[in-house]
């Protein structure tokens, strides 16, 4: 086999491949092989027909084109691992020359990682926000434990703004009620606008067993995106009551004597939570500034393909999962069509350069992923994605999907790279030291699970006492 590569542009290649024909040969015995299992010839055995046969019979022309079919992957694999190149999708393939008893000659069209030049990345310089943690954020953070605690008991008298209701809804669209627009029993906090449009303004003022039907569209449901006539019934007023903030609530809330303490816990959290956010902002800032430092053409089918998948993720699982469709989407976002486009293409083209920028540091810095960083970065896919460690690892598995997280691993190691090269200075002018990111981020993260889940469970105990 002889083959010569083209280059058509910095993307795509033409491979032109030339196949002896004795080369062919465990194809075209395959194929009179498959020919023998599949028909039938009166006066031979199934499977014992002679090639002569076939080719009498059935012609030549159907034995070469099962034996070309059967070659091509095999020798279009050994011109492209000749080649060296890394190639992206499946090839476009054209035979050019198939003359029986002589040769085989085909081209095929694909495309390719370009070629890149990483250069000096020692003196990128990115601005961040700096840490700080104000007494107004800690009275915010402290409030919102305090909500999270707060009580409610019934009352006599018109609802008000930050009242709890019990609901009754009925929703009918032409006249007619909706089949899965009724609801009973349904909380609901006034100002919290976790229902329907319209839905504060019709109920404030109404006492227990008050009534009001006002018109909103529906965000869920069979009739989404359609105007309804809401009616809706207040059964019960509740009042919320906050506890005092004194050292007895911080007892209550969390695992300190005092509410100095528990400010000062607050304070603690919210610096590794803003650290956290600060390391984030340092990588993407100094991401930014690689890409504008590199040139890196962009192959036109990965990129369609790049841009559908974005489009079909987007319509048929986020927003079916919120009963909306792109149309709709589109008009909350306040975009045109035409402004989506140009943004999905955006950032499709960034997600591209991005992944074929740190690939290639990887290989340039000799960067290796080990058991155990792939532990981790597994653990952290599957507490974003709602999984056990157990039913993700076994789902990656399953999938086929271990490479795609090596590579993850890797591209986050090869970043991490130039971020430790770059400098990085907060908005007071002062440089920020980035290695403890790791730590910030997981204190940031237990903290805030671990408070989350000891103030619900206190929560839940204090309501049951």
């Amino acid at each position: 086999m002889k083959s010569a590569v083209e280059t058509l542009n910095p993307t795509r290649v033409r491979l032109s491949i030339e196949v002896p024909f004795e080369e062919l040969k465990d194809s075209l015995d395959a194929a009179y092989k498959k020919i023998n299992q599949q028909v039938t010839v009166k006066g031979f055995r199934k499977g014992k027909i002679p090639a002569r046969v076939i080719d009498q019979r059935f012609g030549r022309g159907a034995v070469l084109e099962e034996a070309v079919n059967d070659a091509l992957p095999k020798f279009y694999t050994e011109a492209v691992n000749e080649a060296e190149l890394n190639v992206l999708g499946q090839p476009e393939v054209d035979i050019t020359d198939l003359k029986d008893g002589e040769t085989l000659n085909f081209t095929a069209e694909v495309d390719i990682r370009p070629a890149i030049e990483i250069p000096d990345y020692s003196g990128i310089e990115v601005e961040v926000d700096a840490v700080e943690v104000s007494e107004e954020d800690i009275d915010t953070s402290v409030e919102q434990l305090r909500e999270r605690f707060a009580s409610t008991s019934p009352v006599e008298r018109a609802a008000a703004e930050g009242d709890v209701l019990t609901l009754d809804l009925e929703a009918k669209v032409d006249g007619e009620v909706l089949e899965d627009g009724v609801a009973e029993g349904v909380s609901y906090t006034i100002g919290s606008g976790e229902l329907l449009d319209g839905i504060d303004e019709a109920v404030t003022g109404l006492e227990a067993g008050g009534e009001a039907t006002f018109a909103s569209e529906l965000k869920g449901g069979s009739a989404a995106g359609r105007e309804a006539q809401v009616t809706v019934k207040v059964t019960q007023v509740a009042a919320r009551e906050l506890p005092a903030l004194d050292d007895e609530f911080a007892q209550l809330a969390s695992e300190f004597d005092t509410l100095e303490e528990l400010r000062a816990d607050s304070r603690k959290r919210l610096e590794n939570m803003k650290q956290y956010d600060q390391a984030t902002q340092a990588q993407e800032r100094v991401l930014e500034k690689l890409l504008e430092l590199v040139e890196v053409p962009v192959p036109e089918k990965l990129l369609e393909d790049e841009i559908n998948t974005r489009k079909h993720n987007l319509e048929h699982h986020q927003l079916g999962q919120m009963g909306l469709d792109l149309e709709k989407y589109l008009e909350i976002q306040g975009k045109t069509a035409e402004e989506f486009d140009a943004e999905t293409k955006e950032a499709a083209v960034k997600g591209i350069k991005t992944q074929f920028v740190l690939d290639e540091l990887v290989n340039k810095e000799k960067l290796n992923v080990n058991q155990e960083e792939l532990t981790e970065h597994l653990m952290r896919r599957a507490a974003s994605s709602g999984m056990s460690p157990d039913q993700f690892a076994q789902a990656v598995v399953e999938g086929g999907q271990v490479p795609l997280l090596v590579g993850e691993v890797a591209r986050g190691k090869a970043l991490a790279v130039v971020v430790e090269a770059a400098t990085v200075k907060d908005t007071n002018g002062e440089i920020v030291d980035l290695e403890d990111e790791d730590e910030a981020a997981e204190a940031a993260e237990t903290t805030e699970s671990t408070d989350a889940g000891d103030a619900d469970a206190d929560a839940e105990e204090s309501a049951q006492a």
